[in-house]
């Protein structure tokens, strides 16, 4: 982590030259000045501030006496300053960026730092964690006499110009462990212990472990990502260095709608933590340290935050200990309950009926596994999550059969909540995501549509491999939290019209890519000969295009891609001079055949008749005016250079952004594929028009399987994304009546912005759920702990 020092003093100066730039700008007046104080301040404290931080992180990484000063403050039941929250505040939005870009990155490095310390959970203050990261440099903003406002105002370029150096540095550590033969193949399978009987083999449960390991898919880069985050215990204890939760203030008014939607979803949870901390007070966690977390068979799992601790979670971040009697009394009441459902699935009353039942029978074993609960901590947890899926059982817009399933959760989250509080603390906790996913992917769809499909079923088998593996915490949801992904991914894009789909907008892509590349090789080609400028041009605007449409029909060693890319070189030889009488003869001879093959080439480009004509002319024309030109000709050797370096252009060609503008629409698609683009509605980005990042990204941020509302030409559809390209540049969404839209990424922002794309709900499924119960227990807060 030695490289994360060195970006200090860069990100310095990637924060003056922001601050210079905007303090240039024109504005109101109060903007302007407000402007020039940020920029004065900077210029006077930004060297202090990069030394104080550089110097903390070197203390940071020696980490003397870190952890039990840690420990010591996570233990201690204190009030927490305004200043110190609105600080915690904008570390752990720098933190949650990080966690975000490098989920799968600092997952596999966590894993091996523990397998290799042989613990259970990093320190609190392991300087791999990002939170300690960011909560040092904006400590030291303060310290420097820098302002919090200003931070808020520069927090995208630190974001910017600090998370990839992070990420690469979570990388390099990785690929350093691996070198030295540190867990070089990780598979999550190996942290999920299977019980005896706690499986649900009597009510259908799976009698295998879990299928999938830890493979990295990309595309689920779009998405949010499960890496562990710290989170408030109900004792009032922070969970880590700092909270995920965001209060939206006067500093942090503006953003995007997705920053907007977020800091609402946080907000509720600071809200709910407040909440219980304001009623349990000092009798928190009222644990013995004698008690230790048990599996369903009561059986002992390990230790969790240290003798005595009564802090869910300890100073350490690892699971909390809760007692013995406690884990049997939910592994009864979840069992009960499964036999329970498996009877209400099976009756033929109404489904409102049964669903009532199924609610009551939930809220009689809530009230009983309350009056067993050891401590008001874990009272405090069972009537939330009580609560919680209260609201989830109650959304009508899920089909009675994800319903019953997601219900079965309840027992399962209720473990996971009491042993890891994080989970009341961070959005991105596995359960919650899995719950989030699931849901917002079922909710669009009707009861006809989810019942005995396939989605029904992935959904069973989820909730029962969770079921069957009680012992391991987090481990399992995000387990099957990734194989719920890669399902969608499958289920969303098996028709036959959304494969042929996909298949058109993906060689789209590909082909525009390809195209760029060939022009880029093509201008390093030419760079130093004497080529015409009419030759140039039609080289580089159609030829490279030829080569791009013909590598994805044929192959980009095919026999017709060959014979088109040495027409190339054949074209720039017989443009050049022809001062001797033998070259003259030669192209002579050659010209028919040549014009041949370039018409075939713009064939395959949809350019036929007239336009075809107009090229041919001006070729024509060049040609001739080579037989009269006395310059110097071009070398054969060159020639047969170019030939050679065409013949195997891919090896030559680097990659390209996919910020590429990408001539789209359904007539391209027809001509340059041959596919009948009938059934897409194509939608591209729109000529000129300016994409605003922050929208940018939240396109690249939407998650497969959520359902949306598209307003296209004055149209209302409800819409499904079902499917994004390999660079991010062409997004699928399918509508109920069979229609596809392809929108291209740019177009896709801006519809974003307007309004015109809309997300069928505002927040997520466990968002939701949480802002009604605490919206209950604000009406009658007795019934926390009665």
């Amino acid at each position: 982590m030695l490289a994360t020092e060195g970006a200090i003093a860069p990100l310095a100066r990637a924060i003056r030259d922001r601050l210079t730039a905007v303090a240039s700008e024109a504005g109101n007046a109060r903007a302007m000045q407000e402007h020039r104080d940020d920029f004065v301040a900077f210029q006077g404290q930004g060297t202090q501030w990069v030394s104080l931080a550089q110097t903390g992180w070197r203390k940071a990484l020696v980490g003397s006496g870190g952890s039990a000063a840690a420990t010591s403050s996570a233990l201690r039941l204190e009030l927490i300053g305004d200043e110190e929250v609105e600080s915690n505040i904008l570390s752990s939005r720098l933190a949650q960026v990080i966690h975000d870009k490098a989920s799968f990155e600092l997952s596999d490095l966590r894993l091996r730092i523990q397998h290799l310390e042989g613990s259970t959970e990093l320190d609190a203050r392991d300087v791999l964690k990002p939170e300690t990261l960011a909560k040092l440099l904006v400590e030291q903003w303060l310290a420097a006499g820098l302002s919090r406002g200003m931070w808020t105002r520069v927090q995208d370029t630190v974001q910017q110009a600090l998370v990839d150096v992070v990420v690469k540095a979570y990388q390099n550590a990785n690929v350093f462990l691996v070198a030295n033969g540190v867990m070089q193949e990780i598979d999550l399978k190996s942290f999920v212990r299977r019980t005896g009987n706690a499986g649900g083999g009597a009510q259908g449960g799976p009698t295998t472990s879990p299928s999938g390991s830890m493979a990295r898919d990309s595309s689920m880069a779009g998405g949010p990502h499960s890496a562990q985050r710290p989170g408030f215990g109900f004792d009032g204890s922070q969970q880590g260095s700092a909270p995920s939760t965001v209060v939206p203030s006067s500093s942090t008014t503006g953003g995007s709608p997705l920053m907007i939607a977020r800091q609402r979803a946080q907000t509720a949870l600071l809200s709910l933590k407040r909440f219980v901390t304001a009623r349990i007070g000092g009798d928190a966690g009222g644990g013995n340290g004698q008690n230790q977390a048990v599996g369903a068979e009561g059986r002992a799992t390990g230790g969790g935050g240290g003798a005595g601790s009564g802090n869910p979670g300890g100073g350490t971040g690892a699971p909390r200990v809760f007692s013995r009697t406690f884990a049997g009394a939910i592994a009864d009441a979840e069992v009960a309950y499964r036999m329970a459902a498996t009877q209400f699935m099976d009756g033929a009353g109404e489904q409102a009926t049964l669903m009532q039942q199924t609610a009551v029978d939930l809220r009689k074993r809530t009230a009983e596994l309350k009056k067993r609960a050891p401590t008001t901590a874990d009272k405090a947890t069972v009537e939330i999550v009580a609560l919680m899926f209260q609201a989830i059982l109650a959304e009508e817009r899920i089909p009675f059969s994800a319903r019953v399933w997601f219900a079965r959760l309840q027992m399962p989250v209720l473990r996971v909540a009491i042993a890891e509080p994080e989970f009341f603390g961070t959005l991105q906790h596995p359960a919650r995501m899995l719950i989030d996913r699931m849901g917002s992917c079922v909710m669009g769809f009707d009861a006809a549509a989810i019942t005995g499909s396939a989605l029904e079923g992935e959904i069973r088998r989820v909730v029962q491999v969770i079921e069957q593996y009680p012992e391991t915490g987090q481990r399992v949801f995000k387990l099957v939290f990734d194989e719920f992904v890669a399902f969608l991914n499958r289920y969303l894009t098996q028709s036959d019209t959304t494969q042929r789909v996909m298949s058109v907008a993906q060689q789209v892509e590909q082909k525009e890519t390809m195209a760029i590349q060939y022009t880029i090789e093509l201008r390093k080609m030419l760079n130093d000969m004497p080529v015409r400028d009419e030759i140039r041009e039609f080289l580089f605007k159609i030829w490279a295009e030829v080569l791009a449409i013909a590598a994805l029909r044929y192959g980009a060693q095919g026999e017709q891609t060959v014979m088109l890319k040495r027409v190339a070189s054949e074209l720039v030889w017989a443009a050049s001079a022809k001062p001797n009488r033998t070259d003259r003869a030669r192209v002579i001879q050659d010209l028919p055949q040549l014009l041949q093959r370039l018409r075939q080439g713009m064939a395959l480009l949809g350019i036929v008749d007239e336009p075809q004509e107009a090229h041919i002319k001006i070729i024509g024309a060049t040609l001739s005016d080579a037989f009269l030109s006395k310059t110097e000709a071009i070398p054969q050797a060159k020639i047969e250079a170019m030939a050679e370096r065409l013949t195997h252009l891919e090896d030559f060609v680097t990659d390209v952004s996919g910020s590429s503008d990408l001539p789209l629409d359904a007539h391209s698609i027809e001509l340059l594929l041959g596919v009948d683009a009938a059934s897409i509605e194509v939608i591209p980005d729109a000529a000129g028009a300016k994409v605003p990042e922050d929208m940018l990204a939240w396109a690249h941020e939407l998650q497969v399987g959520n359902w949306f509302m598209l307003d296209h030409n004055d149209r209302v559809s409800q819409v499904q994304f079902v499917w994004r390209s390999d660079r991010k540049q062409l997004h699928l969404f399918a509508s109920s009546d069979g229609r596809s839209f392809l929108i291209q990424a740019g177009r896709l922002a801006t519809y974003l912005q307007a309004g015109l794309l809309v997300p069928a709900e505002e927040e997520t499924l466990t968002v939701r759920a949480t802002r009604e119960a605490l919206a209950k227990l604000d009406a009658n807060p007795e019934r926390l702990l009665n």
